[in-house]
């Protein structure tokens, strides 16, 4: 069974996002052994530089480098990064499941978003969209998008 990981920067807070997050692990626990690994976000002053902002990334991107397991795939959420379709992100965790590496391991960073130096390590650079989503809306958006490419790979019809 596929070991997939989801790192996150920032706690979520409200319930339904909390309650949309549970209901997807029980889903995917179906598929795969999902760890959920929520990460403190750094206390910035109200108004940071951006020198602070730089140091709270950082000090974020050590903290996301503790728990990266060994021999795995890092898959980097962040506006660089490419979009890709739902069938283009099933290929990936077919290939990923065909692959050496042991863990996927999914990043989605902070409000400020995740230091270059994390974003450089990624295997992937992964855009959800040009759009801004709240940090705990992408966080359930990912399961989601895990869960279909699961089903697409099954050949299910959850995927219309």
């Amino acid at each position: 069974m596929l070991s997939i990981r989801l790192i996150c920067v920032g706690k979520l807070k409200e319930k339904f996002y909390r309650e949309a997050v549970a209901e997807y692990q029980k889903r995917l626990s179906a598929y795969c052994r999902l760890e959920l690994i929520e990460l403190p976000e750094c206390k910035l002053p109200q108004n940071p530089s951006q020198s602070e902002i730089q140091a709270g990334m950082e000090k974020e991107a050590e903290a996301i480098r503790a728990k990266l397991p060994p021999s795995s795939c890092l898959v980097a959420l962040c506006v660089e990064g490419k979009e890709k379709s739902s069938e283009e992100l099933a290929k990936l965790v077919r290939d990923f499941a065909q692959s050496a590496d042991k863990h996927l391991v999914f990043l989605i960073g902070g409000s400020y978003g995740l230091h270059p130096s994390i974003k450089q390590e990624a295997k992937v650079k992964l855009s959800m969209s040009p759009m801004t989503f709240p940090h705990h809306l992408a966080r359930v958006m990912v399961l989601e998008q895990i869960y279909r490419a699961f089903k697409i790979n099954e050949g299910s019809s959850y995927h219309k």
